[in-house]
């Protein structure tokens, strides 16, 4: 749903970053899986097109947050 995020804080030696991944449209979610050792967001479409990812090694994932879009403003967006 337009508007989800996922925040990605990484080790990147002897500092951190963080990247976000947005759901950008309406209709569009993000994903996260973790596999092999990897770390992947991804926006994805309703028919589950993934539209863009971004790749992370698990063992310099620091920390991993999913905010969902506020409910208040998920009907908003229904409704118009």
């Amino acid at each position: 749903m337009k508007g989800d995020r996922v925040e990605i804080v990484v080790d990147a030696g002897d500092t951190t970053r963080t990247y976000e991944v947005i759901a950008t449209r309406a209709g569009r979610r993000v994903e996260t899986a973790v596999r092999r050792g990897v770390v992947e967001v991804s926006e994805v479409t309703r028919s589950g097109s993934v539209v863009r990812t971004a790749r992370f090694m698990a063992t310099r994932v620091l920390a991993l947050v999913e905010q969902p879009v506020p409910r208040d403003q998920a009907d908003e967006e229904g409704a118009a």
